[in-house]
């Protein structure tokens, strides 16, 4: 997304191609690719994602579902709602901010009922950053064949437990979204270009952290963020308040 690919978080070709970002002072540093530098100075590309090449509205047996548009509102934005994640390393909620980015969280919600997120892993981890997710291929090129508009305007800021999506520049949201887990994602706060739209409950940090710890090797990017281990979304169900 810039930063992620989901977009190769935010500050990843992050939806399609493998982006290096640079260091510069404490300043994220985007490219044509979208790359962002944590304040720690230490070089990561930021969230990001590549969309599909193409959407079906028919997909082959055994891939990922696509559709040629982004869903109709179906999300009551005077209502509350939570996401309950189930991942290979444990379970966490996820406090989805309707009333802020309404199109974002309807998104969501749409592809967790309709079991796109399912068996997905976690394909960029960065421990001091962010947690990157939400690509059916794995690498940080997939997506669900449409994209959708940001929704910048927020209270809230890139902290650790804020959900956000991943994107390859603007107005280019699709599925893949990164949670940020460590301090470095606060550099993301000079460039917000991400769309927030939840936070992960502190019940659920645990998780993020165990996921975060998962051991990661060079994958094509400036610093080590290929996960060792397949850590995968077992389920998402949405609870309407």
């Amino acid at each position: 997304m810039n930063l992620f690919k989901s977009t190769k978080l935010l500050p990843i070709a992050l939806i399609g191609l493998t982006l290096f970002a640079s260091a510069c002072g404490n300043k994220p540093t985007e490219t044509t690719g979208g790359t962002a530098t944590p304040k720690s100075g230490t070089a990561t590309t930021a969230p990001t994602a590549t969309p599909a090449t193409s959407a079906t509205a028919s997909p082959a047996a055994g891939a990922a579902k696509q559709w040629t548009k982004a869903p109709d509102m179906m999300i009551d934005v005077k209502k509350t709602y939570q996401a309950d994640v189930v991942t290979s390393k444990g379970s966490f909620t996820i406090d989805l901010f309707a009333d802020e980015a309404p199109k974002t969280v309807n998104n969501f919600v749409f592809l967790s009922k309709e079991g796109f997120y399912n068996n997905i892993t976690f394909h960029r981890i960065i421990k001091t950053f962010m947690i990157q997710t939400g690509d059916p291929k794995g690498t940080g090129t997939g997506g669900p064949g449409y994209k959708f508009a940001d929704e910048l305007k927020t209270t809230h800021k890139y902290e650790a437990g804020i959900v956000a999506m991943a994107n390859s520049g603007p107005n280019t949201n699709g599925s893949q979204f990164f949670i940020c887990s460590g301090d470095d994602c606060a550099s993301l706060n000079k460039s917000p270009n991400y769309s927030i739209f939840g936070k992960v409950t502190a019940e659920g940090m645990a998780t993020i952290a165990k996921i975060a710890e998962t051991p990661v090797e060079m994958g094509g990017e400036a610093t080590p963020s290929k996960p060792k281990e397949k850590v995968t979304i077992t389920s998402i169900t949405i609870k309407e308040k």
